[in-house]
């Protein structure tokens, strides 16, 4: 039987796209060892993940998630027992916001996708369907100005 965890959490003011690149790097170092896969989405400075592997392994990772200090607000959604992975590779999504205009084509593109792979993707869980309703609100949110 798969465990799967889905939590939500706001990024700090001074995370920067390099850091991001390190979350992805160590995410797949760590996520490849331990037969941990999932989905990670980086939007307006949010994060929404949803883990899946063995149990114990994935109360081990939220916990080192948890502890981690380029994030804040971690709070576990929903968790539980599925048949099947909802994700056999793990990703990450994620927009870097430019406050050029040049790129709102670009930006409603990238919206317009997260929205379709929402649709189009296999829930097998509880957890994979608030995964997916949570970041369809994340996308409809108005931007943050903080």
């Amino acid at each position: 039987m798969i465990h799967t965890l889905t939590y939500e959490s706001k990024a700090i003011k001074e995370l920067t796209i390099a850091d991001i690149e390190a979350i992805l790097e160590t995410a797949r170092t760590f996520n490849g060892l331990n037969g941990i896969t999932g989905c990670l989405i980086f939007y307006r400075r949010k994060f929404i993940q949803i883990l899946e592997g063995d149990k114990a392994k994935i109360h081990d990772l939220m916990e080192k998630i948890k502890q981690d200090k380029r994030h804040r607000n971690v709070d576990v959604l929903s968790e539980g027992p599925t048949e099947n992975r909802n994700f056999p590779n793990w990703g990450m999504v994620y927009y870097p916001i430019d406050k050029n205009e040049a790129n709102q084509n670009e930006y409603e593109q990238f919206k317009r996708n997260l929205l379709l792979l929402a649709d189009l993707t296999v829930h097998s869980n509880q957890t994979a369907i608030l995964f997916w309703k949570r970041m369809k609100l994340l996308v409809a949110e108005p931007p943050d100005v903080s």
